[in-house]
């Protein structure tokens, strides 16, 4: 039987989709730490 493509129903391409998991996976990162990352980037310009 034949694998089924997981990214069958994405528009997005695959390599993007392992990118982005990647990179979650590599620099976990919360809601909050989100928040706080893009405060100190409007107050610090």
């Amino acid at each position: 039987m034949p694998r089924s493509n997981p990214f069958r129903y994405f528009k997005t391409s695959p390599e993007i989709i392992r990118l982005a998991v990647m990179l979650y996976i590599r620099f976990p990162l919360s809601l909050r730490n989100v928040e706080d990352l893009r405060l100190c980037q409007r107050n610090c310009l």
